[in-house]
């Protein structure tokens, strides 16, 4: 009996650390809500875990020339391609995206959006945000998306799946 509670007084804390290192990120839709199509209605995250806001991108490469002049769909990937980048110099990936805000300004070329958007995230998709705006910062923009990422202390923050049903069209 001793030894059973000793070794209990042991195991208890190490498996309480252990559950407390890693942030959990559930990605709900409930069924009360309409499908979701490429993002996720509810994201929760709890436990420790670095929160990174990434400003808005926009369709300009490394050198600050536009890429894409007047094409929705090229532009579209050098946006995903300068977040890539922002997400992996704070150490994190799609899979830790939490939020998106997205703002385009035409939304007849929203599918060009979500097409891109569809390889980057795959099935682990954020809550998310779509707006059409009259314009962006400079008027050869057409699209500027801004992410908000989760990851823990070591590393990647990344789990969860999405559930639940209904429609939409974002």
């Amino acid at each position: 009996m001793r030894i059973a509670v000793t070794v209990a007084l042991l195991f208890v804390p190490v498996v309480a650390f252990a559950q407390a290192r890693a942030p959990q990120v559930k990605r709900t839709n409930p069924p009360a809500l309409s499908k979701p199509t490429g993002y996720t209605h509810v994201v929760e995250v709890t436990g420790p875990a670095k929160t990174i806001y990434i400003s808005g991108q926009i369709a300009y490469d490394k050198d600050g020339k536009l890429v894409g002049a007047g094409d929705m769909n090229a532009q579209a990937e050098q946006v995903f391609k300068n977040l890539q980048a922002a997400l992996a110099a704070a150490g994190a990936k799609f899979s830790d995206v939490v939020k998106m805000n997205s703002y385009i300004t035409d939304m007849s070329k929203v599918q060009a959006v979500r097409d891109v958007r569809t390889k980057y995230f795959g099935e682990v998709t954020p809550a998310s945000t779509f707006v059409q705006v009259a314009g962006l910062v400079r008027p050869e923009l057409l699209l500027e998306i801004e992410v908000v990422a989760v990851v823990g202390s070591g590393g990647s923050g990344r789990s969860g799946g999405s559930g639940g049903s209904g429609r939409s069209g974002r």
